[in-house]
Order: structure tokens, then C-alpha cells, then sequence
């Protein structure tokens, strides 16, 4: 069968059940102007333990389809998310 692709990146939205989707990265350069381009693509992917929360980096792999446009696993858990740093500023009068 092959390798199966593996991906990483960050999760952002996590609002389903079992399921994130994973923004991933990669980079490619202009034909005519050299200039290096960043390019994102957006794959579901499938937490069966919903460990995955908005902001944490993963890594996913390519699986059997699981739904209509969700064929990726979450393999491991890279990096949790900061927390946002909130500050608290005067009221305005």
C-alpha cells in the first residue's frame, strides 16, 4: 500500500464531536518571481479521545476514509496551546 502522508499542524476548531480540523503548511515557490509562498490546507481528522483542543499542534496521519472529507488521525499530541494572555485594561468614563 505505501506510506501513509503524515501532516502537522494546528488545531483550529475543535467544536465537533470527535473530530478537529488541523491547518497545515507548506511552502512553495513562484514560477516567475522565485519568492517562496506559504500555502495552507485544512483536513478533519478524527480524536477519538478528544485531547485535541483549539490551538495545540498535532500530527496526523492518512487513514481509511472515516466520513465523507475525514481520512486523517490524530497520532500525537505535539505542543498544547498557551493560554491567551488577557489585560485587564481601566474603564473608559
Amino acid at each position: 500500500m505505501g506510506r501513509r502522508k503524515e501532516f502537522t499542524g494546528i488545531v483550529v476548531s475543535a467544536k465537533m464531536q470527535k473530530t478537529v480540523i488541523v491547518r497545515t503548511m507548506h511552502l512553495k515557490k513562484h514560477a516567475k518571481y522565485s519568492k517562496m509562498i506559504r500555502r495552507y490546507n485544512k483536513f478533519k481528522a478524527h480524536d477519538e479521545l478528544g485531547i485535541a483542543k483549539l490551538g495545540d499542534t498535532v500530527r496526523i496521519e492518512e487513514t481509511r476514509p472515516l466520513s465523507k472529507d475525514k481520512h486523517f488521525r490524530i497520532v500525537e499530541l505535539i505542543k498544547k496551546a498557551q493560554a491567551p494572555h488577557v489585560e485587564l485594561l481601566p474603564p473608559l468614563l
